[in-house]
């Protein structure tokens, strides 16, 4: 649950605390746009609206699934500033398959929370391999940093790539090149 009157209180003083006038018409309703953004942004914490990764009744496959280049945004916990890129997401079934839109549901809902981007790999393989019980996964996720690139050490641009493998992922070299190289793959 959201505690929206907290979060304009604190805005305020935030507001306060960098010398802004807190009553100038275009800063006034800041405190409630924060606040109603917060709750967007930060959906994750709360529990899903569905469940996560429902397999499809009655469809089988047992060999890879990959969907790439998922956009995602995300807050960093350290400096509540965004990072957003793309990730990549590969399983291998072990039986059971998902609807394709399944992933994209579980990385944004991962993702809508302050976040650090290593725990958000881990955690979207960690639920995967949970619910669907495959031979295994693969996640590779890149991303661009707002803390590294607006503040500290401005390098706009950089890219963090994190990635978490399970299963036959981790134990088969041959299944994960062929997961890196479609992964890489750029169609002309």
């Amino acid at each position: 649950m959201f505690h929206r009157k907290k979060i304009e209180e604190g805005v305020r003083l935030i507001l306060e605390g960098i010398g802004e006038d807190v009553e100038r018409p275009g800063i006034k309703d800041t405190p409630a746009r924060i606040a109603r953004m917060f709750e967007e942004i930060f959906r994750g914490l709360l529990p899903p609206d569905e469940d996560l990764l429902k397999s499809i009744e009655g469809e089988t496959h047992d060999e890879m699934v990959l969907i790439k280049d998922i956009p995602f945004y995300s807050v960093c916990e350290h400096h509540l500033l965004p990072f957003f890129g793309n990730a990549h997401i590969a399983y291998i079934p072990d039986g059971r398959i998902v609807g394709l839109s399944e992933l994209p549901k579980a990385l944004d809902y991962l993702s809508k929370r302050p976040q650090v981007q290593e725990r958000l790999t881990s955690q979207l393989a960690n639920l995967l391999m949970e619910k669907l019980k495959p031979k295994g996964c693969m996640v590779v996720i890149e991303a661009e940093h707002l803390c590294m690139s607006m503040r500290g050490i401005k390098k706009p641009d950089a890219k963090t790539v994190t990635s978490a493998v399970r299963g036959i992922f981790r134990r088969s070299q041959t299944t994960r090149q062929e997961a890196l190289e479609l992964i890489n793959r750029r169609d002309k």
